[in-house]
């Protein structure tokens, strides 16, 4: 959208450790995890019209029907939320650029709609709080209050149980998605808690991050959800080996999966570590990458 009147950027999450405490009757679960978000940004630009909400996709990666450019996104159920609540006089036009890889455990349709509560609250000037957006987005995704601030941040319950922490150690990161697509239900449909030995230590890793402790945060960082997505997706292993035995200080899935990040000491370990995993065929979408913290942008 050449013409627009606001843009803003979505950024990507990976979670530093991810723990399932237990399954609610309601079917959800209640989780414990450390998010972080990443220097992988889709933009979103937005324009006042007369009336309705028009969102349109464009994005190399996107494979036809992925990313749905009508109600079934979650820009747009974020969009009518924020009419509907406070009662919005006009419309709007919504043009995504998609740079997120889809379907990766990187919360990419979550920050999106959480760009969109944010974006409207500036261009229609309601005036909502921080808290008062993070409550309503709860309604859209479980992940979509953390993205409206995005840091590093504690999310429990179902992920509406927000702490902010302290900005986790810098990095170097290196992202790597396989061109599968994982269902985040079917992740946690097949997710066999009782049998779950070893949980993350999340306790530990928050203190760790209070006290700059990067050695501690590293060695803590672990995914109860890798118990279902690595046996089923047996290149999710490839690529954290590869990345480790190409000195990545340690290699995790984010959230659901498919997409794999190692944490290196150097840009040049990060980079040797992309070309192997190109070279190897194991990934396309690979993305050296660091932590970022939108909320000190």
């Amino acid at each position: 959208m050449r013409e627009h009147d606001l843009s803003l950027q979505a950024y990507a999450k990976v979670n530093l450790g991810l723990d399932v405490v237990r399954r609610l009757d309601n079917g959800y679960h209640e989780v414990k995890m450390i998010m972080q978000t990443v220097d992988i940004a889709d933009t979103l630009y937005f324009k006042k019209i007369m009336s309705g909400i028009q969102v349109t996709v464009e994005g190399e990666f996107i494979k036809d029907g992925i990313v749905p450019a009508d109600e079934n996104n979650l820009i747009y159920k974020a969009a009518k939320q924020m009419f509907e609540t406070y009662q919005i006089k006009g419309g709007v036009a919504i043009h995504l650029v998609k740079r997120i890889p889809v379907a990766a455990g990187m919360a990419g349709g979550s920050t999106d709609a959480a760009a969109t509560y944010r974006g409207l609250n500036q261009l229609f000037e309601v005036g909502a709080s921080v808290d008062e957006l993070e409550k309503l987005a709860v309604k859209v995704g479980a992940d979509v209050p953390y993205c409206i601030s995005g840091g590093t941040a504690l999310s429990e319950g179902i992920g509406e149980i927000l702490t902010t922490l302290p900005d986790a150690p810098q990095c170097v990161l290196l992202v790597a998605k396989p061109d599968i697509s994982v269902s985040t239900k079917y992740v946690y449909e097949n997710l066999n808690l009782p049998s779950i030995k070893s949980h993350p230590d999340i306790d530990g890793m928050v203190q760790a991050i209070k006290a700059k402790d990067a050695d501690g945060v590293w060695m803590r960082m672990a995914n109860v959800l890798e118990t279902v997505t690595v046996k089923a997706y047996p290149i999710i292993e490839k690529i954290k080996s590869e990345m480790m035995s190409d000195g990545a200080i340690k290699s995790l899935m984010s959230g659901s999966g498919p997409t794999v990040f190692g944490v290196y000491h150097t840009e040049a370990q990060a980079r040797e570590a992309l070309g192997a995993i190109v070279e190897k065929g194991l990934a396309k979408q690979v993305y050296v990458t660091k932590f970022v913290n939108p909320a000190e942008e």
